[in-house]
């Protein structure tokens, strides 16, 4: 500790200064510790959710399945399978489109983010189906058979329908960016027909000048 002390007429007064180094804690920060163990929290729920899942939605999918396909009727089941494997394959890509198409636009985000979250429920009777079509649990074992009993030919009229609903979104996003361009580009059509009629026109000019050269120089000018 430096103390200085300085004296005038009117009195006398002094300074203390004290000069130390002070030493930050090193660590992590309590608002990070608190992240981190809220983002270990949400996976473990999430892996927790999911093996309850896994051990429960194929074989309850499978007998909602089959009760829609009739318990055994094979044209019920494949009828079940085109319905529920186009709509619930075009319905959510029409919505993902949609929500990219708001993006940009003011309250775009929150929007597309709603439409994303309807999309994925949308797509829930595919991606129920594919669980049990790509699962190796027992749950997923046992919804197969139940599938193979009682609803016949659901599982090859849902990817048939899947791939013809991908076919027609296609199609629709083609429409789509064929429109923006002609929307951005509006003046490139009748500029390349100007352009083409001008060349028509000095074809026809070269033309008519060549044959009047020709009839000069065989002795019959053109009146």
């Amino acid at each position: 500790m430096v103390r200085v002390v300085h004296t005038s007429g009117a009195g006398a007064y002094a300074v203390g200064m004290t000069s130390h180094s002070v030493e930050q804690p090193v660590g992590i920060s309590p608002a990070l510790r608190r992240r981190i163990l809220g983002a270990l929290g949400l996976v473990l729920a999430l892996v927790l959710v999911y093996f309850l899942l896994t051990a429960f939605i194929p074989r309850w999918w499978a007998q909602r399945v089959a009760s829609m396909s009739g318990h055994g009727s094979f044209s019920r089941g494949i009828w079940s399978g085109l319905a529920l494997g186009f709509v619930c394959t075009l319905a959510p890509l029409l919505i993902l489109l949609f929500a990219v198409t708001i993006w940009g636009k003011r309250a775009g985000r929150f929007l597309a983010g709603a439409a994303a979250v309807v999309a994925i429920v949308t797509a829930l009777p595919n991606l129920m189906t594919l669980s049990i079509v790509l699962g190796t649990t027992n749950a997923a074992h046992a919804g197969e058979r139940v599938l193979d009993v009682d609803a016949p030919g659901f599982r090859g009229a849902t990817l048939t329908a899947a791939i013809v609903a991908a076919v027609v979104f296609a199609l629709v996003v083609f429409a789509v960016l064929r429109g923006r361009f002609r929307t951005r580009h509006p003046g490139r059509r009748p500029t390349e027909q100007r352009a083409q009629s001008v060349g028509t026109q000095q074809d026809v000019h070269d033309t008519t000048r060549e044959s009047i050269a020709r009839h000069a120089d065989d002795g019959h000018p053109q009146s």
